[in-house]
Order: C-alpha cells, then structure tokens, then sequence
C-alpha cells in the first residue's frame, strides 16, 4: 500500500488549520497556552504526594527542635508546600493555613481541567472541520467536471479531509484530553493528603499567646 496516497496538503490545511483557528477562538489565551505547555507532562509520571509528606515530616522535626522561623531557610520546591510553609513562619493560624491549601488546590484542580477542555474542543471541531472540507472538496469537483483531472484531485480533498477530521479527534486530540484528564485526578487526590500534616504543623507552631498575671492590691493582700 502506498501512504503517500494519503497525504494531501489541502485536506491537512483545511481540517489542521480550522481546528486550530477553532481552539484559538474558543479559548482564552492563558488557557490556550497551558494546553500546549501540558504536552510536557504526558510522558511523566503520575503524581505521587509521598516525596513532600516525607519533606514534610522532616520540616516539622527542625520546627521541633529550632522553632518555626528555621522553616523559612529550607528550599521547596512545591509551590503549595511553599505557600503553606510561609504562612507558618508568618504564624498564620492553622484554620488560615488550611484554607489557603483548599484554594491552591481547587485553582490547580481549575487550570487543569482548563487545559483538557481545550483538547476536548478540538477533539470536537477536527470531525466538523474534517466535513467543510468534505464540502469544499465535493464543490471544486462539481465545478470542474468537464476536466476529468481535475476531478480526481478534488474528490481525494473531499474524502481525505474527512479521515484527517477523524484521525485528529480519536487518536491525537481526545487520547491527549483524557490523559490529562485522568493525570489531574490523581494529582488533585494525592495533593489531598497534603492538608493534614501541613495543618497540624501549623497547630503545633501556631504562636502562643503569653499569660498575663493578675496583679492584687497590695490592701487586698493585707
């Protein structure tokens, strides 16, 4: 069988660039962006907590041993593990710390989901893109059927624009949105088991307040 029979520039350009044109339109910039960049992850691990619960544990033994402000000179590479830590050195209150890790999770969880949606789309415009071709090609072929060499051409746009629009849904644009859907799933799971040690750490190095002593009358004392 001979691929190159399968390649047609016209066809790629018109389902290609229209799904892309689609993206671009549909999507804001910043999520646009952070489609492209989530390329990078696919071919990395799923995320696993255990290597910060471990950092973590070892942070609250030096707050243990040289107070929480010792925190504030250790390299973390979290962004959300930083956050947290800096507001323990800041004595922020456990509740505070707390809700400020749910909101770092959630707009992550967001920025994620963001970025599968943008393959999700185009997953969806490559088969209608994959039809205007279909049509374009189909016209340029009724409009030339007095040049029988032109008509050959103009039928493998029609039907090869349709299996471009196919191929780009099922085995490029949907296999990439269900991947990172399936790898924002477990981060956002394993990024739950965060909350509790981190909250208790800042229990634990919550500032006291200092007791003040009564001060009797010295006629009372009498």
């Amino acid at each position: 069988m001979n691929f190159g029979t399968f390649l047609d520039p016209v066809a790629l350009a018109l389902v290609g660039g229209g799904t892309l044109v689609s993206a671009i339109l549909r999507t804001p910039t910043a999520d646009l962006g952070r489609a492209l960049a989530a390329l990078r992850t696919l071919p990395r691990r799923r995320f696993s907590a255990d290597p910060l619960l471990e950092q973590i544990t070892s942070l609250g033994r030096i707050a243990r041993r040289h107070g929480a402000l010792a925190l504030d000179k250790s390299v973390i590479a979290d962004r959300d593990v930083a956050a947290a830590i800096a507001d323990i050195v800041d004595g922020r209150s456990a509740e505070a710390v707390g809700d400020q890790l749910r909101q770092l999770r959630l707009a992550r969880i967001e920025r994620h989901c963001a970025a599968a949606d943008v393959w999700a789309g185009m997953a969806e415009a490559a088969p209608a893109m994959g039809m205007v071709g279909t049509l374009v090609g189909l016209v340029a072929m009724f409009v030339q059927m007095t040049d029988p060499q032109a008509i050959g051409g103009a039928m493998a746009v029609a039907l090869l624009a349709t299996l471009y629009g196919a191929l780009i849904a099922n085995l490029v644009a949907m296999p990439i949105a269900s991947r990172l859907r399936a790898a924002a799933r477990v981060e956002a799971f394993e990024r739950q088991r965060l909350l509790a040690p981190l909250v208790a750490l800042a229990a634990r190095e919550q500032p006291r307040p200092a007791t003040v002593r009564p001060i009797h009358d010295a006629s009372e004392a009498a």
